[in-house]
């Protein structure tokens, strides 16, 4: 028998102040069984970050041809591709590529995951950022998601305010470049 996804809802109230954008809304998340409760809090954190119009939250790592979040203009024309984790580097090439705009979000250790793609083939490389969530942070936020939870995700400054269900926590979230 097939394990299927776990469903998740989240009631998220956002203020980004580096991007002006304040809105609150319900998301819901499936949670594929090969997925990490990490990889999951960073696929709705990397949605929170880069929210905006024609946004969509993919399958994550079910998503064999999409990347875990990514958004569409009015015609329906992928213009941002956002990866979590350590996607191999013709995932980022062929984002970068076809969008326009791209970024990647990963609670992974940085320097074994850049130099990962130290030398590869990306196209426009030195455009796209790292944006790397501190490994204690991601583990006590990861920890404290419910199948349902109230979120508050504020962000400035390069600083992240996470509250999850009455618990707050904080971090710094570096950017990085590939090139």
């Amino acid at each position: 028998m097939a394990l299927t996804a776990t469903m998740h809802s989240f009631t998220i109230q956002l203020a980004n102040m580096d991007r002006g954008t304040y809105t609150d809304f319900e998301l819901r998340v499936a949670q594929q069984p090969s997925e990490t409760a990490e990889f999951m809090l960073v696929r709705l954190l990397a949605y929170c970050l880069e929210y905006g119009e024609g946004i969509e939250l993919t399958e994550g790592v079910a998503a064999v041809d999409q990347p875990a979040v990514l958004v569409r203009d009015l015609t329906g024309r992928i213009t941002g591709w956002f990866e979590v984790g350590a996607p191999d580097a013709d995932r980022l090439h062929r984002g970068m590529k076809l969008a326009g705009r791209a970024a990647l979000y990963t609670h992974r250790q940085i320097e074994p995951l850049l130099a990962q793609y130290a030398g590869a083939r990306i196209h426009r490389a030195e455009e796209i950022p790292v944006h790397a969530f501190a490994r204690d942070f991601m583990a006590d936020a990861s920890k404290r998601l419910q199948r349902r939870s109230k979120l508050s995700v504020s962000f400035t400054e390069g600083q992240l305010y996470l509250d999850i269900d009455g618990h707050s926590i904080s971090t710094a979230v570096e950017v990085h470049r590939l090139g």
